[in-house]
């Protein structure tokens, strides 16, 4: 008989975050209203992030902002 291959632990990273007393308080409201924990929220507001960079950096917009020129001479 073959032997099952040995999984692969997965690692996790610990990442803190600060948040005033008054977004902690929001937080834990709109968890309870929900019936879930805080960081499932954060990590589903932030998934995009995480699963779209994994390989590639996101390339930053070199365009200029038009201002509305009320002023000029021209």
């Amino acid at each position: 008989m073959k032997k099952k291959k040995k999984r692969k632990s997965i690692r996790f990273k610990t990442i803190k975050l600060k948040v005033s007393a008054r977004q902690k308080k929001s937080l834990e409201n709109f968890c309870k209203a929900r019936k879930t924990t805080p960081n499932k929220i954060i990590k589903k507001a932030i998934r995009p992030l995480l699963e779209n960079y994994v390989n590639a950096v996101p390339v930053r917009s070199q365009e200029k902002v038009k201002q509305l020129a009320l002023f000029s001479s021209e």
